[in-house]
């Protein structure tokens, strides 16, 4: 099956890009396309000095088009998305088919000082659960990049059986090695492939310069980092073989491993 990662700024309100490259996954027979945060929507430091009734019309309009262009193309579009519900913002990741939308809401938040948006958002605070869905025998569960850093999240990747992870991110300063480890490391242990789509671009303030440096990548059950994109905006089409799955599982055997001990 072949999917496909798509780094980019924030999109403007013409879809007249993501039809262009709706158009390219459609001629390599992709079946998925996954967005980076913050593609749809401002960047977060933005949002917070936007009034909520502009952030839910730029959600609005990107929504709708987003549910045209995955009709006409007959694909799955994975999207990070600003969700606005009367007065509650949530930050979401909405799951668009030809036939429906669905949305996640982001369930661990980034909460530090300089960035915070756990504080921001009004996502509720609870007990972790992993979203998953299936598109022809290939089973995806959906993480933001921030939730890649806790354990408790990955005990679910094996419980619910995911072939790939879909990991949308907006990783910034100069994070880029560490976040590649991670991600190696994450995959191996858990021998699943993980398809991880970041923002690019800048945004300035008045202290410093957040470079979103792109580096879309697929890691491999076998923890290798298959294929990388570079800082600019470009599209990832990749394979996901699902014999390739089935061989690291029976190599490393981590689930039966747990299993035994009644931890899954």
């Amino acid at each position: 099956m072949k999917i496909a990662a798509l780094q980019l700024s924030t999109l403007p309100m013409s879809s007249s890009k993501l039809d262009y490259y709706l158009r390219i996954c459609k001629a390599k027979d992709v079946k998925l396309l996954l967005l980076n945060e913050y593609a749809l929507n401002s960047f977060f430091k933005e949002l917070e000095v936007t009034p909520n009734l502009m952030i839910q019309e730029q959600s609005k309009h990107k929504t709708s088009a987003l549910k045209e262009l995955s009709a006409k193309y007959d694909i799955y579009i994975i999207a990070p998305i600003v969700h606005v519900k009367g007065k509650y913002i949530y930050k979401s990741t909405a799951k668009f088919t030809p036939k429906s939308v669905v949305y996640y809401n982001q369930q661990f938040l980034i909460n530090y000082k300089h960035w915070n948006e756990e504080k921001f958002f009004d996502n509720e605070i609870g007990e972790f659960n992993l979203p998953s869905f299936s598109i022809g025998g290939v089973k995806f569960g959906i993480i933001n990049g921030f939730e890649l850093h806790f354990d408790t999240v990955f005990s679910q990747v094996m419980k619910k059986k995911v072939d790939v992870l879909l990991c949308p991110s907006v990783s910034t300063f100069d994070s880029s090695e560490r976040w590649i480890e991670l991600l190696k490391m994450r995959a191996f242990t858990n021998s699943v492939y993980i398809l991880r789509a970041n923002r690019t671009g800048v945004y300035k303030d008045q202290n410093r310069e957040w470079k979103f440096y792109g580096h879309s990548n697929l890691i491999s059950p076998w923890g290798d980092e298959e294929l990388t994109l570079g800082s600019h905006e470009e599209i990832l089409i990749v394979e996901i073989f699902k014999d390739e799955l089935h061989a690291a599982r029976k190599s490393w055997s981590w689930k039966s491993a747990l299993s035994k001990r009644g931890i899954l």
